[in-house]
C-alpha cells in the first residue's frame, strides 16, 4: 500500500504502535480513538515513522527467507531418516550427517520395500542439499555486489556470523545501522533487550523481550552457540580466512569482542546461569557489537 500510495503521489508515513507516544493502560480501543490518536501523533510529531526497505534491499531479503525455508525442509527431512532408523532399530554411532553418516544410511541393509521409502527420503534429502548450495553460491554472489561488500566483509570478521547472516542483517535492518544511537537501541530494536517490571526499591527483571525483528533475533542467538565453542582467543583457519582483507582495526575490533563474548559465556555458566540464557545475553552484546562495527564506533565497549 505505500508503494501505491507514493507511486500516486500521495504522502505516506506508516506507524506502529511501539513507535508512538500513547497513553498506556486503556482498556477501550474503537476505530475512532485510534484515529485521534494517529492525528495526535502525526500534528505533535510524537512517533518515529517506519523504515520502508527499498525494493533491492527487499528483494535480497526474499531470497534469504527462501534459502532459510528450504532450509528448514531439509531439517525435517533428515528429522524424518532419523526417526525411520530409529523405529527400526538402526542407531548410527558417531556424528550424524557426515559424509560417513549418509554413505552408512546408503548401505543399511532393509527389506524391498524399506529399502525403497529410505531410498526415496535421501532423493529428498539429495534435492534438497542440492538446492541450498546453489542457494549459498548465489547469495555470496549478491553479497559481493559494490553495495554491500565492505559491510559484509568487516561482519564476517566476527565468530560465529558468515555471509548469509551478514546480508540478512544487513538488508533487514535497513535504513543504515545511525538510525539508532547506541547498541543497546539496536539490541533492543531486535528484541534482545530484557524486560523489567520495577517498582520503588523492587527490581524485577523478566527474559528477553522478543519484540522486533524476529529473523534477525534467530540468527543472532544462532551466531552466538557458534560463539560458545573452543578456548578463549581461539582462531580457526576459517575466521583468519574471513578477517583477511580487512584494515588491523577493524580485525582487532573483532577480535576483542569475540574474546569478550566467549569469556563472558563462560562466566555465566560457572555462575549457574542456564545455557539459553547465557546464549541470549551472548547475542544481545553481538548485536551491539554489530551496531558498533556498522556505525564505525570501534571503541565501543558494553557497559
Amino acid at each position: 500500500m505505500y508503494n501505491q500510495l507514493t507511486a500516486a503521489g500521495v504522502k505516506c508515513v506508516i506507524l506502529a504502535p511501539t513507535t508512538m507516544l500513547t497513553q498506556q493502560g486503556k482498556r477501550v480501543k474503537t476505530d475512532a480513538r485510534d484515529a485521534l490518536v494517529i492525528a495526535q501523533c502525526l500534528s505533535y510529531g510524537g512517533y518515529h515513522a517506519v523504515y520502508i526497505p527499498t525494493q533491492q534491499d527487499d528483494s535480497v531479503k526474499e531470497y534469504l527467507r527462501m534459502r532459510d525455508d528450504h532450509k528448514d525442509v531439509l531439517k525435517k527431512i533428515k528429522q524424518q531418516i532419523n526417526s525411520m532408523c530409529l523405529r527400526y532399530g538402526h542407531h548410527y554411532e558417531g556424528t550424524k550427517w557426515t559424509t560417513k553418516h549418509v554413505t552408512w544410511l546408503r548401505k543399511l541393509e532393509l527389506s524391498p520395500l524399506y529399502r525403497e521409502t529410505l531410498d526415496e527420503y535421501m532423493a529428498s534429502f539429495d534435492e534438497q542439499t542440492a538446492k541450498i548450495e546453489r542457494f549459498d553460491l548465489r547469495i555470496e554472489e549478491l553479497a559481493s555486489q559494490e553495495h554491500y561488500w565492505e559491510k559484509v566483509k568487516k561482519l564476517c570478521c566476527f565468530l560465529g556470523i558468515k555471509t548469509h547472516t551478514v546480508l540478512s542483517l544487513i538488508v533487514e535492518t535497513g535504513g543504515g545501522f545511525s538510525r539508532f544511537a547506541k547498541g543497546n537501541t539496536y539490541a533492543a530494536f531486535l528484541g534482545l533487550a530484557p524486560g523489567e517490571h520495577s517498582s520503588g526499591e523492587n527490581t524485577n527483571r523478566t527474559g528477553i523481550s522478543k519484540a522486533g525483528n524476529r529473523h534477525l533475533r534467530e540468527l543472532l542467538v544462532e551466531a552466538s552457540r557458534g560463539i560458545c565453542k573452543d578456548a578463549v582467543g581461539h582462531k580457526s583457519k576459517e575466521l583468519r580466512a574471513r578477517q583477511k582483507g580487512n584494515t588491523a582495526e577493524v580485525i582487532a575490533y573483532a577480535d576483542r569482542a569475540n574474546i569478550r563474548l566467549r569469556s563472558r559465556y563462560y562466566k555465566f555458566i560457572r555462575h549457574g546461569k542456564k545455557k539459553n540464557v547465557a546464549v541470549a545475553a551472548i547475542a544481545r552484546e553481538l548485536a551491539c557489537f554489530v551496531w558498533g562495527m556498522m556505525t564505525d564506533n570501534i571503541s565501543y565497549r558494553m557497559a
